[in-house]
């Protein structure tokens, strides 16, 4: 096709479109994305890094190598630095537990948190000013210098900074190009202060931060951008489990045609999947104990040999974990040498590994009520459930949360898609979410003064992130004569409740109107709904082949369903159907219904019918705000 100034359209030049990432940065595991279904590998194969650095001798090791120095190296390997990133060293609990490398107050810098670990490095020799210094003795070996070993202070600012250049060095060696920005994911209880924290330590990388992107948001991008689910309407209640190794995030979020809002969030510090490990451990070490006759005492260990073995333990469970994820049977525990020079190899079921850590199960399901009812809903007003971190890839917690939502809920086990990188993956989401945000922000950086408003928009404090909701159903009444119910009618519902404002939404139907001949006319009213859940206690009907002589008392269960009941009147629209066709000896119209709510509340309803030959005239009704 010829352009407009007559030469042909030049092929798009895929090199100039930035070459922008996503990035998960937890506190125990980071993973980088460019929106593929994988997260990318570092040099090691590692698709899920561990936040960890350590330093033996003149080596540095971060990831994955660096977590297994925890066994033999702990004082020199630091962990855990994400969630103290922007701290000050005061605000840090004294009593934390740390199984690396412990936090102390940066020498020079005044209520900075630091990291002290030994390393080695060359020592200087210069040669000394003597006779023999002399070009004809220049010819003489200069012995080496054997490297020394010093104390290494390290802030938490730059560790953090090694750890994410090492995340874009295996992104550029991955993808073959240099990374020119990227999208980060920061927990939604981060302070202001911390955010910039992060976004200081990602700067001085050499990385160009587009966002800092809450990790709900991150998880509700990537399902809303993903294929629809069959059976998932666009209008849904979304409830994020983070399960995270250091605690529990909740949210609660109201997805409304791709738009999402936050109806609560609940955060847990003693909820975690270190706890899930503790308990696990303790099983194991059990086990050893009963198989070997040696005592093995764990979480807390006692002494240098029980601390190497609980690490040895934790490290092995990594496997034990993702074996019980992805297959029914069991799965092995293997560590060599674990204590006194015994090997040991353990095996858990399923049904014992999820007897093991019910409570916690139980206590997640717990916050899971709380979290709703604080949103003035119930269990069954949830639509679909997303799992975010690696212990939320455990099917017992699915079949825990089970138990009070409604059948019809759509979690990544009822999809399939808990693995393998599927939309539910809960390893692999956030990464894929932020990859999908940093997309769209690199397309606007260099727009219009419209793409660069809506850039802004993703900015902290911006007008956009503070939305407003509808409070209330708004729906269309068409009542009729006898009919059933506290409605009194047929409901069409419009405007979902927990919907941002300004919001425009437009319904199609059709209507009937009824037998004979004459003018026909069109009448609905406009409400604001209550929707509630009604809860009944009825007894299980009898089985055939129960025997009729038992009086024995049957337990009652709950039966849930969804109620909505008018609240508040709003306007009412009537005008003829000049359309209106008839079928079968009834006559029926095509209906077009625009509803416009503004950020003020003002309402706005538009009604037209709709015929083989196009539309009719608009009626349109205005209610102002109260």
């Amino acid at each position: 096709m010829a352009a407009a100034n007559g030469t042909a359209d030049a092929p798009i030049d895929i090199s100039v479109i930035p070459t922008v990432v996503g990035i998960n940065f937890g506190n125990s595991y980071a993973s980088i994305s460019e929106g593929t279904a994988d997260c990318i590998a570092n040099e090691d194969g590692e698709r899920q890094i561990a936040c960890a650095i350590s330093f033996h001798g003149e080596e540095m090791y971060i990831g994955n190598q660096a977590k297994h120095q925890l066994v033999k190296n702990s004082q020199n390997t630091i962990t855990g630095f994400r969630n103290i990133l922007g701290k000050k060293f005061s605000e840090i609990p004294a009593n934390a537990l740390s199984v690396s490398a412990p936090v102390i107050q940066h020498p020079e810098l005044p209520d900075v948190p630091a990291y002290k670990v030994k390393v080695l490095q060359a020592s200087p020799s210069p040669l000394p000013t003597t006779a023999s210094n002399t070009p004809a003795a220049s010819h003489a070996a200069t012995p080496r210098s054997e490297p020394v070993a010093v104390d290494r202070v390290l802030s938490v600012s730059e560790v953090a900074t090694i750890f994410i250049k090492s995340l874009v060095q295996s992104a550029e060696d991955f993808l073959g190009k240099k990374v020119q920005g990227a999208v980060i994911t920061v927990p939604s209880w981060f302070e202001q202060v911390q955010k910039d924290a992060l976004e200081k330590a990602a700067t001085d990388a050499g990385l160009v931060v587009l966002q800092l992107l809450d990790e709900a948001g991150a998880a509700a991008v990537t399902t809303t951008s993903s294929p629809p689910t069959a059976g998932l309407s666009a209008d849904r209640t979304q409830l994020i489990v983070d399960l995270g190794a250091s605690a529990l995030e909740l949210s609660l979020l109201s997805i409304r045609q791709g738009l999402a809002f936050s109806l609560a969030t609940l955060r847990d510090d003693t909820i975690g999947g270190d706890e899930i490990d503790n308990k696990l451990i303790k099983h194991f070490a059990k086990e050893f104990t009963k198989k070997t006759k040696t005592a093995l005492t764990v979480c807390p260990a006692s002494d240098a040999q029980e601390k190497r073995a609980e690490a040895k333990l934790r490290l092995a469970l990594e496997h034990t974990k993702r074996t019980i994820s992805a297959s029914p049977g069991a799965a092995t525990c293997s560590v060599e040498s674990l204590k006194d020079g015994l090997d040991f190899t353990g095996t858990i079921t399923r049904l014992r590994f999820d007897m093991e850590v019910r409570t916690i199960y139980d206590r997640v399901y717990a916050k899971v009520k709380e979290l709703v009812a604080a949103a003035g809903l119930d269990l069954y007003d949830v639509d679909e459930v997303v799992y975010v971190g690696g212990s939320a890839s455990l099917p017992g917690l699915d079949e825990a949360l089970a138990a009070g939502l409604q059948e019809a809920v759509v979690t990544p086990f009822t999809q399939g898609t808990v693995v393998g990188g599927g939309v539910g993956d809960p390893t692999t989401i956030l990464a894929r979410g932020c990859a999908m945000q940093a997309k769209i922000l690199a397309g606007l950086a260099d727009g219009t003064d419209e793409e660069r408003e809506v850039k802004a928009s993703f900015t902290h404090g911006h007008q956009y992130t503070q939305a407003k909701a509808t409070g209330k159903t708004i729906g269309l009444l068409f009542p009729e004569d006898g009919a059933e119910g506290a409605l009194g009618g047929q409901w069409v519902p419009a405007v979902l409740k927990d919907t941002p404002v300004p919001a425009r939404r437009i319904v199609a139907f059709d209507v009937d109107l009824g037998e004979g001949e004459g003018e026909k006319k069109v009448g609905f009213e406009v409400w604001e709904a209550k929707e509630g859940v009604k809860i009944e206690m009825v007894k299980p009907p009898k089985l055939d082949d129960e025997e009729a002589g038992e009086d024995e008392e049957e337990e009652e269960e709950e039966v849930k369903e969804k109620t909505v009941e008018k609240e508040s009147y709003l306007a009412a629209v009537s005008f003829p159907a000049t359309l209106a066709q008839q079928k079968g000896g009834r006559w029926t119209t095509r209906l077009e219904v625009t509803t416009i709510v503004g950020e003020d509340g003002g309402l706005e309803i538009g009604t037209c019918e709709v015929g083989s030959s196009g539309k009719g005239e608009k009626t349109v009704v205005t209610v102002a705000s109260a």
